[in-house]
């Protein structure tokens, strides 16, 4: 974590940072790599998921590759600033599925010094932006855009296609339900 000198005391600069893409982009597989490195320097770490997202673990943030960390999940996200106490590093899983406030409770948590990773998914399986992200996206100090691979020609995925009929913006699911698409397959699959 960056420390800027004031005087005599150090004052900690938070920041946020965003992990986005499609569906098993490696997105959960990165935030929890972040989140093991800010451990082992021995920082003081929080991580938050929704409570709806129950697919591989209660409370673990599990990623598809099965690599797992401790998490708290939570109705909304007002919750998180309630639990973020003496931490420096905060951690937050699926924020698609969290409520269009996400993005003023993480400016909030990196005005007070906080480094923010977010992990989620920048478009639903429309082609549409999801949720708070694009807000979140806007705030974030640092973007990283992850690609999955197209499960009908092999070439780099953004898009999340959900193969099965249903309408629901938020319909939790894997590979049962999702490939991820590059933007010709994508668009060859929605026709």
């Amino acid at each position: 974590m960056f420390l800027e000198r004031k005087g005599n005391r150090k004052q900690n600069k938070g920041w946020i940072e965003v992990v986005c893409g499609s569906m098993f982009s490696g997105k959960t597989e990165e935030l929890i790599r972040r989140m093991k490195r800010a451990k082992f320097a021995q920082q003081k770490v929080e991580i938050f998921k929704p409570a709806i997202d129950t697919r591989y673990h209660e409370e673990d943030v599990v990623s598809h590759e099965g690599n797992a960390i401790k998490s708290t999940p939570v109705p909304s996200s007002s919750n998180i600033l309630l639990l973020a106490n003496d931490v420096e590093v905060i951690g937050i899983d699926e924020a698609q599925f969290f409520d269009d406030n996400l993005p003023r409770v993480c400016r909030q948590l990196a005005d007070q010094g906080i480094r923010v990773i977010i992990a989620g998914l920048d478009m639903d399986f429309k082609g549409e932006p999801f949720g708070p992200m694009p807000a979140l996206m806007a705030n974030a100090e640092f973007v990283t855009k992850v690609h999955a691979i197209c499960m009908h020609c092999g070439d780099l995925a953004q898009f999340s296609h959900r193969k099965i009929a249903n309408d629901e913006v938020v319909l939790l699911g894997e590979t049962q339900e999702y490939e991820p698409l590059c933007r010709r397959c994508f668009n060859e699959a929605n026709k």
